[in-house]
């Protein structure tokens, strides 16, 4: 007790401000959404590999990115045959996100049926799914799929989505349908 008076009020002021401090910096998440810092898990910007604009591929993890679907690219393992159009701009501009990020944040949700992991993904703090919304690239799939436990995200895909408009292509798993062939 006699070293901890020692020691004076500055330092019970100091460190836990360092303390908070390290926290905000280790998780961009932290920041904005605080409740979510705990489950927030980082990325290495130099494991990602895009396959297309809501789905990329972390070490030997499949992420799924919650509140988004973009257009398709080819891909004949799974029956699509041709690129839905702009299809390659989102994946171009998923590449470019993550290529100019600080850092990449996921918090996950749970394994799809194809065994991707579905997750929100933060670039830098802010919401993957909105940038690619606000690029007018993907449409949101709250108003379908509904929050999956995390309402205040969902609202704000819902905001960027009504902000942005329609995007200029067909919904995805309209086009899929349509253009799904099994050979």
């Amino acid at each position: 007790m006699e070293r901890i008076l020692k020691l004076g009020w500055r330092h019970f002021i100091l460190v836990p401000a360092l303390y908070i401090a390290c926290q905000a910096a280790a998780s961009a998440v932290a920041g904005k959404y605080p409740h979510y810092a705990g489950r927030a898990n980082k990325i290495e910007r130099s494991q990602i590999q895009v396959n297309d604009g809501d789905t990329f591929k972390a070490g030997s993890l499949t992420i799924r990115v919650l509140g988004l679907d973009t257009p398709e690219i080819s891909s004949p393992e799974h029956g699509y045959f041709e690129d839905q159009p702009y299809g390659r701009e989102a994946k171009s501009e998923a590449e470019k996100i993550f290529s100019e990020a600080r850092l990449v944040e996921y918090v996950p949700y749970r394994n799809d049926t194809y065994g991707r992991l579905l997750a929100h993904v933060f670039v830098d703090g802010e919401l993957f799914a909105v940038k690619m919304i606000g690029a007018s690239l993907a449409y949101e799939t709250v108003s379908f799929y509904g929050d999956n436990g995390f309402p205040d995200l969902a609202r704000e895909i819902q905001r960027a989505a009504k902000k942005a408009g329609q995007p200029p292509f067909m919904e995805p798993y309209r086009w899929r349908r349509v253009h799904r062939r099994r050979d």
